[in-house]
């Protein structure tokens, strides 16, 4: 019985252990399912992404739906030739929402070389084989051979990269109808710099997702560019040159904001001009000069063409008329009181002597040493004539003339040629102009000296003598001063001029005084090696209209980029670039009404002008019978 027994009870061990493993499987799905709960609890109801997920996303093929917004993303597919610096910038100043992605995918140089050197021989080829069958020159192709060969070398000098550039450009907008004029807005802003650009059709959400800051580049859409025209797509650039002091100087073309700018906060306060005839240099002085005054500046000038006798009438300032027959006369002998450095009279007399060799090389023609030497010492005698020493007390003193020059070498062994070379300035033809006491005080806010009436043989010299004028008084008494020089390039035509000139340019600085340089002539001023040191010594540069003549001596001087280049090329009436320190951007030169009245060079405005005077004074002598 106990063994029937016993085999009778084993098999029930064996069920149970069975039920165990079933109700095991199901306990451990269970809690499984309670340790996912859980985890769903603990990270809370609602998930990071839950809060940036859309509501809705709707894929169309020409547009995207947002939520409530419509989405379209362009990509640029063809740039021109060249792209001027900041060419972006106005797309980002664009009142529209607008996400904007750049892919940059850097090449292997000496695969694109490779590639570069097989296009220059199939389009070489091509040339040859059309000048061989007698065919027209093809221009397009031959200046795309020259673009090739000029990048060939750039990259292999490593002076350039090469790289692939992908832009995207994505718009918002609440309705459709708003869609489709913001896409219009940045396709004609892209298209005025001959940049185009196509709709990512059926391809939406792509382009969506390459403009997302994931930096995942879905469309894959690039063109092939070396490193300068991409630099140039850089949309953050600094080109507000707006402070809280100064003068408007114009409108910045970039962003259509205003430049203004204070001259005297730079490290010096010179300025140059350059600019075709008729470009607006003249327009763009006056209207600093204008400006300039209102703020308490002096303004000396020194005019050729009688630019600035109605900007003198208006604000009543003195018009001094410098000729052969004017009663204004000007002594080259004249000596400044000093202050500054130069306050010591064997200073001052040492500088007077050595201006006025200048002045006599520049009337006399070219002098051997030996002549200089005795032209020294017949200046030094010449002031001591009149008790001119270095002991002399220059507060009292009579200057003397070119006639006591004139006797002073007639009485020096071998100064009788210089004598009779001066002659002509002290009996001669000439003998009005430089061989009189000064009469003219500058004691106007306004001083404006014209030299119109001058013959051109006359002005270099008639400029000379009033600039050292103007810089004897100016070191007399220190005042904030601006010195106007148009037409700069006749001085530079002569070294001894273009010397003085420079050395004026580099010493105004600790008088308080900034002297402007304007010139259309811009390769007999660049060319001279003191006309490149002025501009050197120049904190402000205005660079007008250029003429294609002169625009690649302006580039290489400059700096400029291409694109900087041809806007000066294609410039119009008051615009290019204006330079201020480090900075620079593109300017639109703008007055209003009753500013332009005062500025305006055109003829025919000015005729009106006088003519409505005119009227006025008749209707007021009528109104007085």
């Amino acid at each position: 019985m106990f063994e029937a027994n016993k085999i009778q009870q084993k098999p029930a061990p064996v069920k149970q252990a069975q039920m165990s493993k079933k109700e095991v499987q199901k306990i451990a799905t269970k809690s499984k399912g309670l340790l996912e709960a859980e985890k769903v609890y603990r990270e809370g109801v609602v998930s990071v992404r839950d809060i940036i997920a859309p509501a809705a996303l709707q894929v169309e093929s020409r547009l995207l739906r947002l939520n409530n917004l419509y989405i379209r993303t362009l990509f640029v597919m063809t740039y021109p030739r060249y792209v001027s610096v900041g060419w972006f910038a106005p797309i980002i100043n664009e009142s529209v929402v607008l996400d904007i992605a750049m892919f940059v995918y850097p090449m292997d140089i000496p695969m694109v070389l490779k590639q570069l050197r097989n296009k220059v021989g199939t389009m070489q080829a091509q040339i040859m084989s059309d000048h061989e069958k007698g065919a027209p020159r093809d221009p397009i192709a031959e200046i795309a051979l020259q673009d090739i060969e000029s990048l060939r070398d750039s990259l292999s000098q490593g002076n350039e990269k090469f790289f692939q550039f992908g832009l995207y450009v994505t718009i918002y907008a609440k309705t459709e109808d708003e869609l489709e004029l913001a896409t219009d807005r940045i396709e004609n802003l892209l298209g005025t710099q001959l940049i185009y650009s196509r709709k990512a059709l059926f391809q939406t959400e792509q382009g969506f997702n390459s403009t997302l800051p994931l930096g995942n580049d879905e469309l894959m859409i690039s063109t092939n560019m070396n490193s300068s025209p991409i630099a140039s797509s850089f949309p953050f650039i600094s080109s507000e040159l707006t402070s809280d002091q100064g003068i408007l100087y114009g409108i910045n073309r970039h962003n259509n904001s205003l430049i203004l700018f204070d001259r005297f906060s730079l490290q010096n306060a010179n300025a140059v001009v350059f600019a075709t005839s008729g470009a607006g240099k003249s327009y763009a002085i006056k209207l600093e000069v204008l400006r300039s005054l209102m703020l308490g500046s002096d303004v000396i000038i020194i005019d050729p063409e009688n630019e600035y006798e109605h900007l003198s009438e208006a604000v009543g300032g003195s018009y001094i008329s410098v000729s052969l027959n004017s009663e204004s006369k000007l002594n080259p002998f004249d000596l400044p009181r000093g202050i500054g450095g130069d306050s010591k009279p064997e200073d001052i007399l040492r500088s007077a002597v050595i201006t006025l060799k200048g002045l006599i090389r520049l009337m006399i023609g070219d002098v051997t040493n030996v002549e200089d030497s005795l032209l020294d010492r017949a200046l030094i005698e010449t002031y001591a004539k009149k008790d001119i020493t270095a002991s002399s007390d220059l507060s009292n003193i009579e200057p003397p003339l070119m006639s006591d020059l004139e006797e002073i070498l007639l009485s020096m062994e071998g100064g009788e040629d210089m004598a009779l070379r001066i002659k002509k300035y002290t009996e001669g033809t000439f003998s009005g102009l430089f061989n009189s006491p000064t009469n003219i005080k500058l004691n106007n806010q306004l001083v404006i000296f014209s030299i119109r009436d001058l013959e051109d043989e006359l002005r270099p010299i008639a400029m000379y003598v009033i600039m050292n004028y103007i810089w004897n008084m100016i070191r007399s008494e220190m005042k904030k001063r601006i010195l106007v020089v148009d037409e700069a390039w006749i001085m530079m035509r002569y070294e001894d001029s273009a010397k003085f000139m420079y050395a004026l340019v580099k010493r105004c600085r600790k008088y308080y005084l900034g002297i402007t340089t304007i010139t259309q002539d811009v390769n007999d001023f660049l060319t001279s090696p003191y006309g490149a040191a002025i501009v050197t010594n120049s904190s402000l540069q205005l660079l007008l209209k250029q003429s294609p003549a002169s625009i690649n001596l302006i580039q290489k001087t400059f700096m400029l980029t291409d694109g900087e280049k041809y806007l000066l090329l294609e410039s119009g009436l008051g615009e290019g670039i204006f330079f201020a320190g480090s900075k620079h951007a593109a300017i639109k030169v703008q007055a209003s009404y009753a500013e332009h009245q005062i500025i305006t060079s055109d003829p025919k405005q000015l005729l009106e002008i006088e003519d409505a005077k005119k009227e006025f004074e008749e209707a007021m002598l009528e109104g007085e019978t």
